[in-house]
């Protein structure tokens, strides 16, 4: 998932003019025998404006669930786009869940980034959390992944981080549920404090 991340990171940073992939899903990530990912399929992708603005499109092109519903409306495409995508990819890792499912209640198709919301703000890590992972996570890091994933799936792009502020976050996320340092220090029923004090990435409510 970092190669997957790093590797837009470097599309929308790295490449002049930058490149939108347009189609990040978990179809067009792929998983080599060391466990490392890399971005597949450019068949869609586009180079966006230099000069920040977003780019008129002939037609929105993407996959159900993962499209940004701002481009969908709109049809003006910028990196923010991929980053929808890659929060709604990053959703489905942390809950082990598809990204449209049938409601229990009632009997509706109900998207990942609804569900997700509904247990924020409720407090429910575990209920978030990919059951086979059990008690074997960090709450401090999986309050942390879950908030920059909703983040990034903000149906506005202008609350959305850069992939660049996603990969600072998830590395230092990663980095101290390898340290052990949250364990003990976080509730599995409190969200974690977020390091990066933009506002962008909000306490769970």
């Amino acid at each position: 998932m970092f190669v997957q991340k790093s590797g837009l990171e470097y599309l929308h940073n790295g490449c002049k003019p930058p490149i939108v992939q347009r189609d990040v899903k978990p179809a067009n990530i792929l998983i080599n025998e060391k466990i490392q990912a890399k971005i597949a399929d450019f068949g869609l992708s586009r180079s966006v404006a230099l000069d920040g603005n977003n780019q008129d499109t002939t037609a929105v092109a993407g996959t159900i669930g993962y499209l940004d519903p701002e481009y969908h409306s709109t049809q003006k495409l910028s990196e923010k786009s991929d980053v929808y995508s890659f929060g709604v990819v990053l959703l489905e890792v942390v809950t082990g869940q598809p990204v449209i499912a049938r409601s229990k209640t009632t009997a509706e198709n109900v998207h990942i980034t609804d569900r997700v919301e509904l247990l924020l703000s409720t407090g429910d890590i575990r209920g978030i959390m990919d059951p086979k992972l059990g008690e074997r996570f960090d709450a401090g890091s999986a309050w942390k992944i879950t908030e920059v994933a909703m983040a990034c799936a903000s149906s506005s792009s202008k609350n959305r981080p850069t992939m660049s502020q996603v990969v600072a976050e998830l590395k230092e996320s990663v980095s101290r549920a390898r340290s052990g340092d949250g364990s003990a220090a976080s509730s599995v029923t409190e969200p974690a404090m977020m390091s990066f004090d933009s506002g962008m990435f909000p306490r769970a409510r």
